[in-house]
């Protein structure tokens, strides 16, 4: 255990710095595993009922923050709240915490009954109370009448909701989840991300969720905590991330965009002006305020805000087709503009009728659509 001369308790409260009192909060926690430090210094607050995603790529940390919360890992430095009581030396049974666990975890020699009974037995609880809690969960997650049912005869996204169930059951104060829709195939996480969303609105559970997948993160969160390295890279809405990403990490990490050469034209308070070729664009200032005027800056525009236009109008990047990629609902276009981009651009088209209008080799022109693109000093391609 943690040594510390001040001898807080678990109920002593965090700081009350906002009006509402976080349900998680991470005050400068570290972690470190050896002469490699897991986690540096993070700061968290996760609102009551808050669906709080960590997202980020593999050994970027978010695993050890998350089993931090749980009570699984010791923290080296800093301290953890729950709903206002100090826990950063709290063993993980007291914390009041459900999780599930990326491979389930469910007992095979148990019935699904007994399996989400397994939290209310440990706790004491009569056995009237937990046979009616038990159906009451096993309701929630669309699995009534599979009680009696063990592990090994359910499918995959039936084991995912007997391991909700379980982690629900309890009346947690905050939900854990561990990269749950990992082991599904591409339209049963589909459907699993909309009923958990739902079973989360409707508890009002405080929620958070691990994953490397950024459409997941972008569909179900009311907030993200963008990882990299150990850090926080930034922590806001899921539009906010997808539209202005703190640094060059997040805009490479979160959904598409195409890395342009740009210059800084000039400065008009929060906005700068950059141009890229024949093209001026505006973007936030803050992120290149270290720039002068004149000098080179990274550009990031995402496919969707890219037009294809005529080779030669005004306003536009030249560009050659060089790949037709149809994918339903649109079609992406790969395009080789030399002197333009690090690598080629990436456009997506609505429709499919640039199956026939952008013939791979036809010479297009390429217009910036959106004000929602960012710039960032120059740093290694991606």
């Amino acid at each position: 255990m943690l040594m510390r001369t001040d001898q807080k308790t678990a109920s002593t409260p965090a700081p009350a710095s906002d009006k509402i009192r976080p349900a998680v909060q991470l005050d400068g926690v570290t972690k470190r595993f050896g002469d490699s430090v897991a986690l540096h210094e993070a700061w968290l607050k996760i609102q009551p009922s808050e669906f709080m995603t960590l997202l980020g790529p593999s050994g970027c940390g978010k695993t050890t923050l998350l089993n931090l919360v749980a009570g699984f890992l010791e923290a080296d430095n800093g301290e953890i709240f729950i709903e206002g009581a100090l826990v950063t030396e709290t063993p993980a049974h007291m914390r009041e915490i459900g999780i599930v666990f990326q491979n389930y975890a469910l007992f095979p020699h148990m019935n699904v009954a007994h399996n989400v009974a397994y939290g209310l037995k440990t706790r004491g609880i009569e056995k009237k109370e937990i046979a009616r809690r038990v159906d009451e969960a096993l309701a929630l997650v669309k699995l009534t009448g599979f009680a009696d049912r063990k592990p090994r005869q359910l499918s995959g996204g039936q084991q995912q909701r007997v391991a909700l169930a379980r982690a629900l059951v309890i009346k947690p104060k905050v939900l854990l989840l561990d990269e749950p829709f990992s082991a599904l195939d591409k339209n049963l996480r589909g459907s699993m991300q909309v009923e958990l969303k739902q079973i989360q609105r409707e508890l009002g559970v405080t929620t958070i969720f691990v994953t490397h997948d950024q459409g997941e993160a972008l569909s179900m969160s009311d907030r993200i905590a963008v990882m990299s390295a150990g850090r926080i890279r930034q922590i806001a809405a899921p539009d906010d991330i997808y539209r202005r990403p703190a640094d060059r990490f997040v805009a490479c990490f979160v959904g598409d965009a195409n890395l342009l050469n740009g210059r800084l034209v000039e400065r008009r308070g929060d906005v700068a002006m950059v141009s890229i070729g024949d093209v001026c664009a505006s973007v936030p200032a803050a992120s290149i305020a270290e720039i002068s005027v004149g000098d080179v800056v990274d550009v990031f525009v995402r496919p969707e805000h890219l037009s294809v236009t005529s080779r030669g109008a005004s306003s536009s990047l030249p560009g050659t087709v060089m790949t037709q990629v149809f994918q339903g609902g649109h079609v992406d276009l790969y395009i080789d503009a030399p002197g333009s981009a690090h690598d080629r651009i990436l456009v997506r088209v609505p429709g499919i009728a640039a199956l026939s209008s952008c013939p791979v080799g036809a010479e297009i022109g390429l217009t910036i659509g959106s004000d929602d693109i960012v710039a960032f000093p120059p740093g290694e391609a991606r």
